[in-house]
């Protein structure tokens, strides 16, 4: 079972690019652009703004679930769909630091989807 917080070996990400500002794709369409990330070990992520496509929403997206970062396009594509990323609990900035529950949450959520091989 791979680790939901890290980038695959596939992914294409080279660690220290400011993703901030990429376009997000899912498997069914755009989503939005990168607000912010981290690429802390075992706890990488993005947070991704919506903009109008869900109300403003902002998503936290596990590294694990990028599946091809295009640089010279400056897309990312995660190995979901729209409806599950609009079905993801929402990104709370209070809470994604240190709040086992909503980790946990995320965890639950996340953990269960199809792209996990």
């Amino acid at each position: 079972m791979s680790n939901l917080w890290i980038y695959r070996g596939t992914s294409g990400r080279l660690a220290g690019t400011d993703l901030t500002g990429y376009r997000v794709e899912a498997q069914d369409g755009s989503i939005g652009k990168v607000d912010k990330h981290s690429d802390e070990v075992d706890s990488s992520y993005l947070v991704v703004d919506t903009g109008p496509w869900i109300f403003g929403k902002h998503v936290l997206l596990p590294a694990g679930t990028v599946g091809l970062i295009d640089m010279d396009e400056r897309r990312i594509h995660v190995e979901l769909t729209k409806e599950q990323i609009k079905s993801a609990p929402e990104f709370d900035k209070e809470k994604h630091l240190g709040d086992p529950e909503y980790h946990n949450a995320l965890v639950g959520y996340y953990g269960g989807m199809s792209h996990r091989a």
